[in-house]
């Protein structure tokens, strides 16, 4: 008997595994990630969400929508409004798009659309391999950045690291270091060069996960020198302790005898 078993993945898994997939292809096509999941906010009230903040390395700053099938006209709509509060171009990842009317919305209002393909075959054993490779890989880079040496790291890079470790967008970092996100974004960049941040290391949420590995590393690192340090204090100690015994020896010896 044969029988055949499907798996649905469900909306909110479709659309993270979507937003996994369009974040990737902007990398590839040499956009940089700035921020993800970007609150808007009219008057301290939260209004809506941008999926993601990208450069595209000309000066041009997109907000971007990602949808995990294809775009109707209110999606183009949504897409073009977020990016006019923000100051942004509109920028959509889709699997193309649901009418014509969309489409010739969307070249009216100058949407850029990036569609993606609808179908992405592979066989379940492949998978299996490619998920288990991906996820040492992953394990891999992490524990590098822990256990690697770190060189050419002064002060001012501790605390730029220790904004991102604390703060939820690149936007409140900049703030709390009180920086202009762009004067901010260099820092980060000559921190990559340096090798303290590395180059893979995208996304704000992934910028995050590494400042708060390098502080608890460095953490961890000042304990241990402390450790050492009273070890040797310790050290000392005991050895005072010695020379004052062998001294209070001779002493009552010198007593005995005068006595």
């Amino acid at each position: 008997m044969n029988i055949e078993r499907r798996y649905t993945l469900s909306p909110s898994r479709k659309w993270l595994s979507s937003e996994r997939v369009a974040i990737r292809v902007l990398e590839e096509l040499g956009y940089s990630i700035v921020d993800t999941r970007r609150k808007i906010i009219i008057n301290e009230t939260i209004v809506g969400e941008v999926d993601a903040i990208v450069n595209d390395g000309a000066g041009q700053t997109f907000a971007v929508e990602i949808k995990a099938g294809k775009i109707d006209v209110s999606g183009v709509r949504q897409a073009y409004v977020n990016s006019i509060i923000l100051g942004m171009k509109p920028l959509v990842i889709c699997k193309g798009f649901a009418d014509d009317a969309a489409k010739e919305l969307a070249e009216k209002l100058g949407v850029k659309v990036i569609q993606l393909s609808d179908v992405f075959l592979v066989e379940s054993e492949e998978l299996e391999t490619i998920l288990r490779e991906v996820v040492e890989d992953t394990i891999a880079d992490y524990f590098e950045v822990f256990y690697g040496v770190t060189h050419n790291i002064n002060p001012s890079h501790i605390e730029v690291l220790k904004a991102i470790a604390e703060t939820t967008t690149i936007d409140e970092a900049a703030e709390r270091l009180g920086i202009d996100i762009h004067v901010l974004m260099k820092k980060i960049d000559e921190m990559r060069s340096a090798g303290i941040i590395p180059r893979w290391a995208k996304k704000y949420t992934t910028l995050k996960r590494i400042a708060q590995l390098f502080i608890q590393k460095q953490n961890i690192f000042k304990f241990m020198n402390d450790i050492a340090k009273y070890y040797e204090l310790l050290k000392s100690i005991e050895q005072q302790l010695d020379q004052l015994t062998q001294l209070l020896h001779a002493i009552h010896k010198q007593i005995s005898k005068t006595q």
